[in-house]
């Protein structure tokens, strides 16, 4: 109601200015009336009266005569202008005009509404916007549609070496497509390459020859590879992926991210504001995710209408065992300190499973493997990160130099 009554006081006053502006322009376009003509004659003519009383060229008797019959035509002429006058301010053409003119305003305004407004609409409570963005979610474009509308992005060039590698290693997967090492090798080099399409389809394949043993960053990287596809889009495809990586995994990082953003795109900043919260104080400065959390959430906050203010960054923290931890772990004793360098180990493998890292990382914990006796799974994290720093021959020196010391490559 209080729309409606602010739009009727709108109108109405609009109409009453033109209105009036109206009656104004005509009252003073009025022609003058003729008795008041008469009666400036009449008035001049009790003047001349009185100076030929003066004069002596006439009598007193003649003039108070005179007198008496013009102050009667004087009544006379005034009483016809009051008349006109008040015909002219009683309603007439002017005040019709104005009356129509009221009409018009306010009816048009009505009627324009009618046609361009939305008429009926009703003030959208909390449920009602909870219900439009739920069916805007549900009939939201799927993966196709949303890579048709990505104009063509320019791939990064690639070395000659690495691009012969690549095509050499479609060819490979072609002919062995359940060669579940070929696929993921294939899933990760594709996305390197910028051929995010092409990465989501292997890694598609992989799922699909993993299957129960698929876990929760098997799910959350075939998500991110579509939505890389889609141009950052979350589409409902991606989304059932994202869900599949978080039953397996709830503190995925990458899925947690892209459910937040999926709910950002979908009506819902109140959820997806809660979920990057708890996110980025959970994760370190090193996290991928970390930065565009911090990139979006004071705006999702925004949207959902909370007071938020971005934390300052907190310092990067340690990045797994150091050469002086695993050196200090030798004064220990032999359980104490295999008990003490696994909980390092573990630590780093996890948050590079999950996160990746830098070459460092991955040397650091071939070497820690290497201390534990641990050299099948020591060969397993080599050859992984092999894959990860295909053409990087920096990243791959320190690597073998890592591997060779641990006893990897022998």
């Amino acid at each position: 109601m209080i729309f409606w009554i602010l739009a009727s006081l709108i109108a109405l006053g609009v109409a009453g200015l033109l209105a009036l502006t109206l009656l104004r322009t005509r009252s003073a376009a009025a022609p003058e009336p003729a008795a008041a003509y008469d009666l400036r004659v009449y008035r001049d003519q009790l003047k001349e009266i009185d100076r030929d009383l003066a004069r002596g060229t006439i009598a007193e008797a003649d003039a108070e005569r005179v007198r008496t019959e013009v102050a009667r035509r004087i009544l006379a002429a005034d009483t016809r202008i009051r008349a006109a006058t008040g015909a002219a301010a009683s309603g007439g053409p002017a005040r019709i005009a104005a009356l129509l003119l009221i009409a018009a305003v306010t009816g048009g305004s009505l009627l324009l509404y009618g046609r361009i407004g939305a008429p009926g609409y009703g003030d959208l409570g909390l449920e009602r916007r909870l219900q439009i963005a739920e069916t805007l979610r549900a009939s939201r474009p799927g993966q196709a549609m949303a890579e048709a509308g990505i104009p063509a992005a320019t791939p990064p060039a690639l070395s000659p070496d690495y691009a012969a590698l690549i095509e050499q290693l479609r060819a490979t997967v072609a002919q062995r497509p359940d060669d579940l090492q070929g696929q993921t090798l294939l899933a990760r080099h594709e996305a390197a390459s910028g051929n995010a399409k092409a990465a989501y389809q292997a890694q598609a394949r992989v799922l699909e020859l993993k299957g129960e043993a698929a876990t929760g960053a098997d799910y959350a990287a075939y998500a991110d590879m579509m939505i890389l596809a889609a141009g950052g889009y979350v589409s409902p495809e991606a989304e059932a992926a994202l869900s599949d990586a978080l039953a397996r995994d709830s503190r995925n990082g990458v899925a947690r991210y892209y459910w937040g953003l999926m709910l950002a795109q979908t009506g819902r900043p109140d959820r997806a504001f809660n979920i990057w919260n708890r996110l980025m104080v959970e994760s370190t400065p090193e996290s991928p995710w970390n930065a565009p959390v911090r990139a979006q959430i004071v705006e999702v906050a925004r949207r959902a209408g909370i007071a938020f203010d971005l934390p300052p960054e907190p310092a990067p923290g340690p990045r797994g065992p150091s050469a002086e931890d695993i050196a200090a772990a030798a004064t220990l004793g032999t359980e104490e300190r295999q008990a003490m360098i696994r909980s390092m180990v573990e630590g780093l493998a996890g948050r590079l499973a999950d996160e990746g890292g830098p070459p460092a990382d991955w040397a650091r914990l071939i070497s820690s493997l290497g201390v534990l006796g641990e050299l099948e799974q020591a060969r397993a994290i080599y050859a992984e990160a092999r894959a990860s720093f295909a053409g990087n021959d920096a990243a791959l020196a320190e690597i073998a130099a890592a591997a060779a010391s641990a006893g990897v490559l022998q």
